[in-house]
C-alpha cells in the first residue's frame, strides 16, 4: 500500500510540473486597444469656411411708374418681365454644433453671379426704339440652418436673410422726340430658404450639394434721359441656385465609441 501510495504522489507531481511549463511556453496574452478615430462618430461641432459654385436663374420684372419725359414710350403700368441664366460661385462661412443626431448652426455666404438680360421696346416700330437692359451681379445671405446626421452624412434645410446687387438701364437711340440713356444700381433686400446635403470625406473636409430660392422687394429706378427722368419699379423675382461646395472645418472633440 505504501508502495502504491509514493507512486501515485510521483506522477501527479509530474502531471502538474508539465502544465506549469505549458502554460510558461504560451507567454501572457498582448492587449491591443481600438483606434479612437476609427471608432469615433463623425463631430459636426465647429467653425467651417469653405467655397461654392454652380448656375443662378433669375425672373427679372421691371414696370413703369411714371414717364414725366418725352424720354421713354412706356406707358405707366406697362413693363418687361424677363428670365436670365448664368455661373455662381463664392464663399461661405458658417459654425455647426451638434446635439445627438440634430446639428443646428449659422451661415453667411457672398456669391459672384452673371445673370443678365435685355429687352426691346418696340412701341414705335421693330427695332426702333429702347433698349432695356438689366444684371444681377453679387448676391448676399445670412441664414440659420437644421439638419440631422446620419454617420458622415448631413440633410438638412436653411432660412434667413438674402440680398442681391441690381441694375437696370435703358438706352434711346431714336429720336421720338428725344433720345438719351441712363441707369441705376440697387441693392435688394429679401429672403431665402433652401435645402442641402453634406458629407464628411475627413475629419476636416465636407463636401456638398444645395438648392436655393430666394424673393426681394420692389426697388424704384430713376432712368435718367436728356429730358428727364424715367421712372421704374423693378425687382429681380425669383433668383434660384443650385452649387456644389467644399467647406475646411476645424477641428472639435472627437466623440469616441467604447
Amino acid at each position: 500500500m505504501r508502495n502504491k501510495l509514493i507512486a501515485a504522489f510521483a506522477c501527479t507531481t509530474a502531471l502538474v510540473s508539465t502544465g506549469a511549463a505549458s502554460a510558461a511556453d504560451l507567454g501572457a496574452r498582448p492587449y491591443t486597444k481600438a483606434s479612437a478615430y476609427m471608432e469615433s462618430m463623425f463631430n459636426w461641432t465647429g467653425f467651417y469656411v469653405g467655397g461654392h459654385i454652380g448656375g443662378a436663374w433669375t425672373n427679372e420684372r421691371w414696370n413703369n411708374t411714371a414717364n414725366t419725359t418725352p424720354f421713354g414710350d412706356l406707358a405707366p403700368g406697362e413693363g418687361f418681365r424677363q428670365r436670365g441664366a448664368g455661373i455662381m460661385g463664392g464663399a461661405q462661412i458658417g459654425y455647426n454644433w451638434q446635439a445627438n443626431n440634430y446639428v443646428f448652426g449659422m451661415e453667411g455666404t457672398i456669391s459672384g453671379l452673371d445673370n443678365h438680360g435685355s429687352g426691346r421696346n418696340n412701341t414705335f416700330g421693330v427695332g426702333l426704339d429702347d433698349v432695356f437692359s438689366w444684371r444681377a451681379n453679387v448676391l448676399a445671405t445670412v441664414v440659420g440652418r437644421a439638419g440631422f446626421a446620419v454617420q458622415n452624412n448631413l440633410f438638412y434645410i436653411k432660412g434667413g436673410y438674402a440680398g442681391v446687387n441690381n441694375r437696370l438701364s435703358v438706352s434711346d437711340t431714336v429720336p421720338n422726340p428725344s433720345t438719351g440713356s441712363g441707369g441705376q444700381t440697387h441693392w435688394a433686400n429679401g429672403w431665402t430658404v433652401g435645402a442641402g446635403w453634406e458629407y464628411g470625406v475627413t475629419r476636416n473636409w465636407i463636401v456638398g450639394l444645395e438648392y436655393n430660392y430666394a424673393a426681394f422687394a420692389s426697388q424704384t429706378y430713376q432712368l435718367g434721359g436728356t429730358s428727364g427722368n424715367y421712372s421704374f419699379d423693378a425687382k429681380p423675382r425669383d433668383i434660384q441656385w443650385a452649387v456644389v461646395r467644399a467647406s475646411y472645418k476645424f477641428d472639435a472633440p472627437v466623440i469616441a465609441r467604447y
